[in-house]
């Protein structure tokens, strides 16, 4: 009996040992934060994060990560899935707040796979990729776009939705729909709002006037902007009390924290104005901030810090509604060294602030230039857990784990990135070099998409090791490295992955030189000179 005594306990001994090197796993996802906000990647920056600043201190900094996408649905679809957001049916633009679900039926998720790995899961704070609403009879709402004013009251509230992120492998929610600045006003758990909304209105501003970002439509009496930061954290650090013990008993947790600011309507609690010495927006980056910390210090005052991993980022670069002149002229720049800003193809629309800490596993106070993408998250997070990734789920997802780790990779890592703008303007990075199909930022920022100068290059290489800023075109010096970029993404594009492994099938077919638009726009031109003529 005692033999047997013995190997039993050396197996629950092992097996607690596998439970223990399961990390619980946060992730937690700023809305508009750019990478030049944050003062421990941008020492010149005039606002104080010292909350981000520890994040980075006690852990690793990824100096070259990008999101998939300039802009926030593609950018969450990415981050959950593990896949480009360009081969679904979303092919420019984000959702609205009423939109129907955007990830597909069975595809895995990161919640899906470690609920399946024994994590309990939850989503705290803005889903903005789609719920299937009730839709009022004879009513509909914009499918890939942000819904009408006369769409608005289009869902019947009183009934729950589905296909939302209880669908998709969590099994707890509490958030909002879509973007602050979106309808509905309402906070909703699991599949159900929380209260009615009946009220027609907007969310209001510091001043007491409506903001001009945000639109009109359902809102719950008694619904505001200032209260949605802090009671996403207060959910968050409540969830977490309550899976404290099963954490330390060896069933880990995951929490995904996508947060509504710094993005519009920029709403700092009375506190926190004037704080930054700049403008709102920095008061609401500082607001964010210490939200961060009071989630971290919970972890702290729980025990559950050292064997937590947190990752910190944003969902796209800095928006221009943050007000870069009156930045700027204050000595801060939210994109930091970049060009461009949320909604471009260049590096300002999608290179953010990308911070990961675990203490248990990884040394503090290390930086890294490995290329990196929030698509890879899924990869990451299957390697570490020993989930085994099927051929149709991932597809775009390199695990960055040895980088963390200090170790060699095991498997191949990322040496190429497809970034996106929210005109649905393509990129791709390989080395040094970037090449843009478009001759603009492809988003907001001048040269906007039919704004270009006369006789532009139709696309924009740019060598971001001598030329950080994108200053210098060299398409006409280097045709080769334009047609070897140019190859590779048209290959990517057709395999419908950039992993190893089968292809696999886009939801519909990609238009890297997006010549359908191109020809509406000169159709569109011709008759505007017709009318003039009238």
């Amino acid at each position: 009996m005692r033999p047997f005594l013995f190997v039993l306990s050396v197996l629950s001994a092992l097996s607690l040992a596998s439970a223990a090197d399961k990390p619980n796993i946060i992730f937690i996802l700023c809305d508009d934060l750019g990478t030049g906000d944050v003062k421990a990647l941008n020492p010149e920056g005039k606002i104080a994060t010292p909350n981000m600043d520890r994040i980075a201190r006690e852990g690793m900094i990824f100096t070259d990560a990008h999101t998939p996408s300039s802009v926030c649905t593609p950018t969450r679809y990415g981050t959950l899935t593990g896949r480009y957001n360009w081969r679904t049916k979303l092919q420019k633009g984000v959702l609205g707040g009423l939109s129907p679900r955007l990830i597909e039926q069975g595809r895995l998720t990161v919640a899906s796979m470690l609920k399946e790995q024994g994590y309990h899961t939850a989503a705290v704070g803005k889903w903005h990729l789609g719920m299937d609403w009730v839709i009022k009879d004879k009513q509909t709402v914009a499918e890939m776009n942000i819904e009408s004013r006369e769409q608005a009251w289009s869902v019947d509230f009183t009934k729950p939705h589905t296909n939302g992120p209880l669908s998709v492998g969590f099994d707890h929610y509490f958030g909002i729909a879509a973007s602050l600045d979106m309808v509905p006003y309402v906070f909703i758990e699991g599949n159900k709002v929380t209260v009615q909304p009946t009220e027609d209105r907007e969310i209001e501003m510091v001043q007491g006037k409506a903001d001009k970002y945000t639109r009109k439509g359902p809102a719950a009496p008694g619904f505001t902007g200032y209260e949605v930061l802090p009671t996403f954290i207060d959910q968050a650090i409540s969830w977490i009390s309550g899976k404290s013990a099963d954490a330390k008993a060896g069933k880990p947790f995951f929490l995904y924290l996508p947060l509504t600011s710094p993005h519009t309507p920029i709403l700092p609690n009375p506190q926190w104005r004037g704080k930054s010495g700049l403008n709102q927006y920095g008061d609401f980056v500082m607001e964010t901030d210490a939200e961060v910390g009071r989630l971290l210090k919970s972890l702290d005052d729980q025990g559950l810090t050292e064997n937590t991993m947190i990752v910190f980022t944003s969902d796209n670069g800095c928006s221009p509604s943050a007000n870069y002149p009156e930045l700027l002229a204050k000595g801060h720049n939210p994109s930091g060294r970049y060009r461009g800003h949320k909604a471009d193809v260049y590096e300002g629309g999608h290179r953010v602030p990308f911070l990961v800490r675990w203490p248990a596993k990884v040394k503090a106070g290390q930086t890294t230039t490995q290329l990196t993408c929030l698509i890879d998250f899924t990869a990451t997070v299957a390697e570490i857990t020993g989930a085994a990734l099927p051929e149709n789920a991932a597809e775009d997802s390199f695990s960055f784990l040895p980088t963390l780790l200090g170790q060699p990779a095991k498997g191949p890592q990322r040496a190429s990135l497809v970034s996106h703008s929210i005109g649905g303007y393509f990129a791709i990075r390989e080395g040094p070099w970037k090449l843009a199909l478009c001759p603009g930022s492809g988003g907001w920022s001048d040269p906007r998409p039919g704004q270009e100068p006369a006789g532009s290059p139709t696309v924009q290489l740019f060598n971001l090791d001598d030329d950080l800023g994108e200053t210098k075109n060299l398409q006409a010096e280097h045709p080769e490295i334009v047609a070897k970029l140019t190859k590779q993404l048209e290959a990517l594009v057709e395999s419908g992955r950039s992993t190893p492994g089968a292809n696999q099938a886009n939801a519909v077919p990609i238009d890297i030189w997006k010549k359908n638009d191109a020809a509406k726009a000169a159709k569109g031109k011709g008759k505007g000179k017709k009318t003039a003529a009238k």
